[in-house]
């Protein structure tokens, strides 16, 4: 036997062929002619997009583009317009207050302050309230030297502050700025340049004792003398 018959070189095996896949049909390519397409556009479309679907439900009867929290568009619109209304009227209200001032109701001039006989010596304080007058009974009077009774205007002649009485020190008292009085009403302390004035003191048909500030009379001006300034009693 031969060396050669008996050693055969060994043949390769061949591999099996692998399937091939169907190609995918072709897609038509479409016409752009005129167009243009842009990585920035279509990022865009996206971010619309994105924006449209995060935005919140706008309520009903609110504006589109209306995102205030609290008030539509038109709601404050109707708050301003009645702010301003408000402020037109408070303001026509103070120019009317203004055309009409307030009238002052003061006491009567004249008043009727009961007889005579109801009155003991000295200062009687029941009409100082009410119309500003101290009725004051003397056993003799500084200028006509009788008894009888004047009425004294409770208003200091310095700036018009009402005096007190002091009984206890027999005199008034301003208590705005010291200035003090006898029972005459002359001054004798403080800054009163002068004293106190007199009403017209007289007796009514019915006889009660009538008082009338209507008239003023005047220490320094001799009118203290005047028969109407004193009441004989």
């Amino acid at each position: 036997m031969c060396m050669a018959d008996e050693i055969k070189p060994e043949v390769p095996s061949t591999p099996a062929p692998r399937p091939v896949a169907p190609k995918p049909p072709a897609v038509p390519i479409p016409d752009l002619a005129g167009k243009t397409t842009s990585a920035a556009s279509v990022g865009g479309a996206a971010a619309k997009a994105v924006t449209a679907t995060a935005k919140p439900a706008v309520a009903a009867g609110r504006d589109p583009d209306d995102s205030s929290p609290l008030f539509t568009r038109r709601a404050w619109i109707g708050l301003s317009w009645g702010a301003f209304a408000a402020a037109s009227a408070a303001a026509l209200a103070a120019t009317g207050r203004f055309m009409f001032p307030n009238v002052l109701n003061e006491p009567p001039q004249q008043f009727k302050a009961g007889f005579p006989n109801e009155y003991g010596m000295g200062v009687d304080e029941r009409w100082k309230e009410k119309f500003g007058i101290w009725i004051v009974r003397t056993p003799e009077d500084l200028e006509q030297h009788v008894s009888g009774f004047y009425a004294l205007i409770t208003v200091c002649t310095h700036l018009g502050c009402t005096p007190n009485y002091l009984s206890a020190e027999n005199k008034f008292k301003c208590p705005c700025h010291g200035s003090g009085y006898r029972l005459t009403g002359v001054n004798f302390e403080g800054p009163a340049p002068r004293p106190l004035e007199r009403a017209r003191i007289v007796l009514a048909d019915d006889g009660q004792i009538l008082v009338d500030k209507s008239r003023h009379f005047q220490f320094e001006l001799g009118q203290w003398k005047d028969p109407e300034a004193f009441l004989k009693a």
